[in-house]
């Protein structure tokens, strides 16, 4: 029993945040942006716009394409740093907007590396014989939880979603290996996560002037761990699955940092050409940054059926994945 991908789908706000738009918020320049992280645009969703609506709308495109009835999706998962509320659960609100009443639904939350966890678990509930078709759902609204006053990270930042159902198949294709990790050393959220609203600082006036509800992060450290990660997970799943670099016609990194992504297929020995990049057009959308682009590489023929994607991911945690998967 394989887990085949049959449909994709995403969906960004309409509101675009240029380079030249953030020049006037912070003391920043379209230049230094591009140099540093080959970001060009971001979307920005608006106040009334959460992370589930834009989830509804990504499921939606992939349903279409799957060619499947709501009815017969037993399983969501949605991967997300930036739910609707603690609770109920973004899955719940994804699905009563695409009425998938027979599904069950849960959050998860592993950072930037979210939507390969989520497909995981995704493959082993469909190999295990329990559900056939799954629904994962990488929703993120990252301009709700970013300081727009600090220059060093409200220039990463936008909103997206990205969804890939997956269904239970004797073919030879679908999800052939993977490979996840963490370390909790670096739970620290000053190196990246947002402090405020748990259970360790919960709101107060105190919590919100400080401004601990917003995203905390310290690029250069990430640099280093990002990279190094995201290559390794990206090679073990590879060789978990027999599959070689020649095999794969097409790696697509989390979309946090042209120089990431560069990086990483240089240490993968991956050529230029086979690194997909979008982060010029939606910025980092944490989880959603792989879903988007996997959809946007089979819709445009950057693939086609029968070829092998590599994905890989890092992100808060830390947490780190790849997954290998043949079309």
């Amino acid at each position: 029993m394989n887990s085949a991908l049959i449909g994709t789908g995403s969906y960004a706000p309409e509101e675009i945040l240029t380079n030249y738009d953030l020049e006037k918020m912070v003391d920043t320049s379209d230049e230094w942006i591009r140099r540093r992280t080959g970001m060009v645009e971001r979307r920005i969703a608006d106040k009334n716009t959460a992370s589930s609506d834009l989830g509804i709308q990504a499921s939606l495109k992939a349903i279409e394409m799957a060619g499947v009835n709501t009815k017969e999706i037993e399983l969501i998962v949605v991967p997300t740093v930036t739910p609707d509320m603690l609770f109920p659960s973004t899955a719940c609100f994804i699905q009563k907007g695409i009425g998938a009443t027979k599904a069950a639904a849960f959050d998860l939350s592993a950072g930037c590396s979210g939507f390969l966890y989520g497909l995981v678990i995704a493959d082993q509930f469909i190999k295990s014989g329990r559900y056939k078709t799954v629904l994962v759902i990488a929703a993120e609204t990252l301009s709700k939880i970013t300081d727009w006053t600090d220059r060093s990270t409200c220039v990463l930042f936008g909103d997206a979603a990205g969804a890939a159902i997956l269904r239970a198949t004797d073919e030879d294709k679908g999800i052939i290996s993977s490979y996840l990790a963490a370390d909790g050393r670096y739970s620290d959220y000053r190196l990246l996560g947002v402090p405020g609203g748990g259970s360790r600082h919960p709101a107060t006036h105190e919590t919100v002037d400080q401004r601990l509800h917003y995203i905390k992060m310290r690029g250069r450290r990430l640099f280093k761990l990002g990279v190094k990660a995201m290559a390794e997970a990206g090679l073990r799943a590879l060789e978990a699955g027999n599959i070689t670099l020649d095999d794969v016609a097409l790696c697509i990194p989390h979309q946090a940092n042209k120089r990431i992504i560069d990086a990483v297929g240089e240490y993968m020995g991956l050529p230029e050409e086979k690194m997909f990049v979008n982060v010029d057009k939606y910025g980092n959308t944490s989880s959603a940054t792989m879903a988007v682009a996997l959809d946007e590489a089979i819709r445009t023929g950057r693939v086609r059926p029968g070829d092998i994607v590599l994905i890989v991911a890092f992100g808060s945690g830390l947490t780190w994945a790849a997954i290998a998967i043949k079309l």
